[in-house]
């Protein structure tokens, strides 16, 4: 019996969903097809029915992944700056930090998007420029910088922060990390700015 397009539709959405949770949680080149496909209750051949590829697979995933991230900073920035320090704050928690397959894909492959195709490093670079833009506003800005310069250096300290928070292997070190940066993010954003 064929599948309607909504019944379509909505496998496709519950692979690229599983897909972005494993690729997180596993990394890409350690993530194979026929592990996603199980994990979303789906057989390894239905696969092919869905994507051209492998990487095709990955650039939706991002996509589906970094659209939360973009969701949640634009809510925040319609609330304000102070909105906005909290969903940077919470970023940078032990919270966020051990659950590596439900937070930022930047973080958690992007020593893999490095060597990306080049559709799924322009999703993300898409993505992430969109984020500067929504959160530039709120920043701190010292004389002759503009928020842009500023969310810049604050993000990609946090993308690394977290990384790296992630990686040692000495708790009192990851939660230092954390809290240092936490301190930066407090230092960066302007709480006046509505």
């Amino acid at each position: 019996m064929k599948k309607s397009k909504a019944e379509t539709a909505e496998t496709r959405k519950r692979i690229v969903e599983v897909a972005a949770r494993e690729f997180r949680k596993h990394g890409i080149e350690a993530t194979g097809v026929a592990q996603i496909m199980a994990s979303a209750g789906l057989s390894h051949g239905g696969f092919y029915r869905h994507f051209e590829s492998k990487d095709q697979l990955v650039t939706e995933a991002l996509s589906a992944t970094e659209k939360n991230l973009l969701r949640d900073s634009a809510a925040a920035a319609e609330k304000g700056a102070k909105a906005v320090l909290g969903v940077f704050h919470e970023y940078m928690t032990s919270n966020y930090r051990d659950n590596v397959e439900g937070g930022c894909p930047l973080a958690a492959m992007g020593s893999e998007l490095v060597r990306a195709n080049d559709a799924t490093r322009h999703a993300a670079t898409n993505s992430f420029r969109k984020i500067i833009a929504t959160v530039a506003p709120f920043m701190q800005t010292p004389p002759g910088e503009d928020g842009t310069d500023v969310a810049l250096s604050l993000l990609t300290n946090m993308v690394g922060a977290l990384t790296i928070a992630r990686m040692v292997d000495d708790p009192v070190l990851s939660d230092r990390i954390l809290a240092i940066t936490q301190r930066r993010i407090g230092r960066s954003i302007d709480t006046g700015k509505v």
